[in-house]
């Protein structure tokens, strides 16, 4: 059968690299463009007003919903801002940044797309049909997100 030979050299503190091998390497070069504003985005100012209604009637949203969404909000093809929306855990919570745990479903919304969504100009289910924003996961669950702010435009 196989030997098992341990054939690892042992190393000393002496054995480093050289003096001068390693360079050091400038500061990192600014992006051609600034990032934008969070306060800039409307979808922004308008995810801050839905956490703080989620905050004060979470628990009843809880047991409606059961559900972890992710919101991947984009501008020019690229994610601009990460909302999640957790209705399944404690009296519900809505954050800023990726899902702690596991997300049922993710969103990848243009922002004007989710704007219209939100204040209700645009059927949610016409605009996945016609293919105006990306679901993963489970893509059911995006009924219940609809319920979530249809409550909030009542509020």
């Amino acid at each position: 059968m196989w030997k098992r030979s341990n054939h690892q050299p042992k190393i000393k503190a002496e054995d480093g690299p050289p003096a001068g091998q390693f360079k050091v390497l400038g500061s990192v070069v600014e992006p051609a463009m600034p990032p934008l504003e969070l306060s800039e985005l409307q979808s922004f100012q308008v995810c801050e007003d839905i956490r703080l209604h989620i905050k004060e009637v979470g628990a009843p949203l809880v047991k409606k919903v059961n559900a972890v969404f992710q919101l991947d909000i984009t501008k020019d093809g690229k994610t601009v801002l990460q909302w999640t929306i957790d209705l399944k855990n404690g009296s519900g919570d809505m954050y800023l940044g990726p899902a702690r745990l596991p997300a049922d479903t993710v969103f990848t919304i243009p922002e004007p797309v989710f704007m219209e969504m939100v204040l209700g100009k645009l059927n949610p289910q016409k605009a996945f049909l016609a293919g105006k924003f990306k679901v993963s996961g489970k893509v059911l669950l995006s009924q219940k997100l609809d319920r979530v702010f249809k409550d909030w435009a009542k509020f």
